[in-house]
């Protein structure tokens, strides 16, 4: 049984974990607040952009040439997976369960045979696959330094995937991320990038109005399309930005109702241990006492 420094000392250290886990709930949700705020403004840019993206598309003549970033390389042999993460820890689950998103796509397409090639935004989600995963990671995108996210951020990684499918690197790209709902709910999200799908999100539901695109549809295409490789990837880093402090909120105040309720369990065994040490004293005075 612990004695009576013992049990002293294990609730002081809980409740100066108590205080930390309090501060940093305090911080996270002055800072998500900002971050959900950037999170919905990007959010109709890049969809709009997708459904103008699928409307050119819809536009072009048949037989006409469409860009290789609409169209794909005609291969599906080599997969790139852009993994975005966090770069710190404590907010829950959130690394692990977009890491975990991306290792199942990763097993999945290895069993297929297929080349897999990963470039990780975030240094949560390099530390997790690189166990399984590290001669697949080509790259890992460092952002601890950036304050404040901003589209030269992503135009940066946007250049790079576009580059790297230039070169024949990979041939389907797909992005990865947590998109941000509310403070207890993220939702990981693969969205693919290259080729770009204009089956769903990109095409709208009802028939729009009849354009006359100057200059021509491909030439359009071909300015838009690698933008949109950036504003997608924006897109991601801003979800992920907002997702992160809302994780870290919710995990935070958890971690804070823990150790209260620790604090109880430990102060009650404290009592009941001195109660117990007052007794067994009185105990032995009046035995004591009687035997004199």
């Amino acid at each position: 049984m612990p004695s009576l420094k013992d049990l002293r000392n294990r609730i002081a250290s809980v409740k100066a974990t108590q205080k930390i886990t309090k501060a940093m709930q305090m911080v996270a949700a002055a800072k998500l607040r900002r971050a959900e705020n950037a999170a919905a403004a990007a959010r109709p840019y890049a969809e709009r952009m997708e459904q103008v993206l699928g409307s050119l598309a819809a536009s072009i003549s048949p037989g006409s040439p469409a860009p290789q970033l609409l169209a794909g390389s005609g291969r599906d042999g080599v997969h790139l997976l852009v993994v975005c993460t966090a770069e710190r820890g404590l907010c829950g689950g959130f690394n692990a369960s977009i890491a975990r998103l991306a290792r199942d796509a990763a097993v999945s397409l290895i069993g297929q045979g297929k080349t897999v090639k990963i470039i990780c935004v975030g240094k949560k989600g390099h530390d997790i696959l690189r166990r399984q995963f590290e001669r697949e990671i080509i790259e890992l995108v460092d952002l601890r330094g950036v304050k404040t996210l901003g589209f030269d951020n992503a135009d940066a990684i946007g250049r790079k995937i576009v580059s790297l499918f230039e070169a024949g690197e990979f041939d389907v790209c797909t992005l990865f991320f947590a998109r941000f709902k509310s403070v207890i709910s993220q939702l990981p999200t693969a969205l693919q990038l290259i080729p770009l799908n204009v089956s769903g999100e990109g095409r709208a539901a009802e028939p729009q109005a009849v354009y006359d695109y100057e200059p021509g549809e491909e030439e359009i295409l071909t300015t838009l399309l690698p933008r949109n490789v950036s504003i997608q990837v924006l897109r991601a880093l801003l979800e992920n930005a907002a997702s992160e402090q809302g994780a870290r909120m919710s995990a935070m105040d958890n971690a804070s109702r823990n150790a209260g309720e620790m604090i109880k369990k430990q102060t009650m065994q404290y009592n009941r241990s001195r109660q117990a040490m007052i007794t067994k004293e009185l105990i032995e005075i009046i035995s004591g006492a009687e035997a004199l």
